[in-house]
């Protein structure tokens, strides 16, 4: 049985809500903010954009939704069809998206640079946890997915979860979309942060850091950057095991209790801050020299 006493979607929510502290009533009676509020592989999400009402953003907020499932037809684990169910199903995609050979190949640069500790192929070990049934002794490791322009194949009895990189690339992908539409004002939390221009005011997005344990524990200034956040006790599994497993050990990820990460890249901090929370300091270091730019905003 799952115990989610306190899930990673709340303490994202939590973080969601500090971009519309500080915008006084000045402020927005001078520019209009358009709000969406949505759900993207399970994470509670919001868009805001600084100059458009909200007859103006509509068209604009279509389109995301629609870029959104896009995107969950390829990563979702709950929905049967899409490109990452069949894949676990069947051991083997043909023709896979530029989307899902994007993430598998960052995917593989992190597990690298993490020695090991970040693995998309936990996903049999997760759920047996999930299910609190006797965890399989995991035989592959992601060094035993092969990859091509035409064809992703698994080793027999391997699956993937892409939960540690999946939200982070979506944001990506809604940030770049929000871009080529011309938008410059702009903060996108679709599990991920990713901030373009400024508030209404002229001042930098604020973005929350919630601890599951200690709530709100800082805030970040975000302009033309990602943030990422990773708990380990985002959600528990069977009691007192947390949802993030050190592929290396099997074990549940105890090294920090919070970690976030900034990057130019959602998916990057993403993947990056779920790697850290089972490396030690000097680990970690050593994993972001394998990624310009990657600057830890907060851990404990």
């Amino acid at each position: 049985m799952t115990h989610a006493v306190f899930t990673r979607r709340r303490v994202l929510q939590i973080a969601a809500a500090v971009p519309l502290a500080g915008l006084g009533a000045t402020a927005r009676a001078a520019a209009p903010v358009a709000q969406w509020h949505g759900v993207a592989l399970g994470a509670q999400s919001q868009i805001l954009i600084a100059g458009l009402d909200a007859q103006e953003a509509a068209p604009v907020f279509a389109t995301v939704q629609d870029e959104i499932a896009r995107l969950e037809a390829v990563f979702s684990l709950y929905q049967s069809r899409s490109e990452l169910s069949r894949l676990n199903a069947t051991g083997g995609l043909a023709d896979p998206s530029p989307d899902l050979l994007t993430v598998l190949s960052l995917s593989r640069a992190v597990w690298t640079a993490s020695l090991g500790a970040f693995d998309p192929s936990i996903q049999p070990l997760w759920q047996a946890r999930a299910a609190g049934v006797e965890p399989p002794l995991l035989g592959h490791d992601l060094g035993s997915l092969r990859l091509s322009a035409n064809r992703v194949s698994l080793a027999p009895g391997m699956a993937l979860t892409l939960n540690g990189i999946a939200q982070g690339y979506i944001t990506d992908k809604v940030a770049k979309l929000l871009r080529d539409q011309g938008l410059t004002d702009v903060i996108v939390n679709a599990g991920e942060q990713y901030a373009m221009g400024a508030r209404p005011d002229g001042t930098p997005w604020q973005v929350g850091i919630s601890d599951p344990a200690d709530g709100l524990v800082s805030q970040v200034s975000l302009t033309d950057r990602a943030l990422a956040t990773s708990s380990i006790q985002g959600t528990l599994l069977n009691e007192d095991q947390g949802h993030i497993i050190d592929a290396r050990t099997g074990l549940s990820a105890t090294q920090w209790s919070t970690i976030s990460m900034l990057h130019d890249s959602a998916a990057v901090a993403d993947a990056l801050s779920t790697a850290a929370c089972c490396l030690t300091t000097e680990e970690t270091a050593d994993m972001l020299t394998h990624f310009a730019d990657a600057q830890i905003a907060y851990r404990a």
